[in-house]
C-alpha cells in the first residue's frame, strides 16, 4: 500500500495550492479519504475528509477556503487550498481508512509567508 502526496511548496499569503495524493495497493472506492496537517510544535489535526458516500467534513479553520475532492478512477484525492494564511503552514498528510485499515502518506510541506 502506498499513498504518495505531492503539490506542497512555498507561497505567499492569499495564494493557492492544490495537493494531490495518489493511492496504490488498495481498493480506493471503499476508503474514507482525508487530509491532516501538523504544524511545528503542534499535534496533527484534521483538515478535511471525504467519505465513501460523498459526504465531506472540514475543520472550522479551513471552511470556505479549502476543498477536498476525490477521483476514484485515478485513485487520487485532492485538496484545493485557496486564500492561504501563514497559520496554514504545516506538513500535510493524506489518509485512507476503513474500519479495519488506516494508511498514511509521507507528507508534503506547505509554507505560507506573510
Amino acid at each position: 500500500v502506498q499513498l504518495q502526496a505531492s503539490g506542497g511548496g512555498s507561497v505567499q499569503a492569499g495564494r493557492s495550492l492544490r495537493l494531490s495524493c495518489a493511492a496504490s495497493g488498495i481498493d480506493f472506492n471503499i476508503y474514507e479519504l482525508g487530509w491532516y496537517r501538523q504544524a511545528p510544535g503542534k499535534q496533527r489535526e484534521l483538515v478535511a475528509t471525504f467519505g465513501r458516500g460523498g459526504s465531506t467534513n472540514y475543520a472550522d479553520s479551513v471552511k470556505g477556503r479549502f476543498t477536498i475532492s476525490r477521483d476514484n478512477s485515478k485513485n487520487t484525492v485532492y485538496l484545493q487550498m485557496t486564500g492561504l494564511k501563514p497559520d496554514d503552514t504545516a506538513v500535510y498528510y493524506c489518509n485512507a481508512r476503513t474500519w479495519r485499515n488506516d494508511f498514511w502518506g509521507q507528507g508534503t510541506l506547505v509554507t505560507v509567508s506573510s
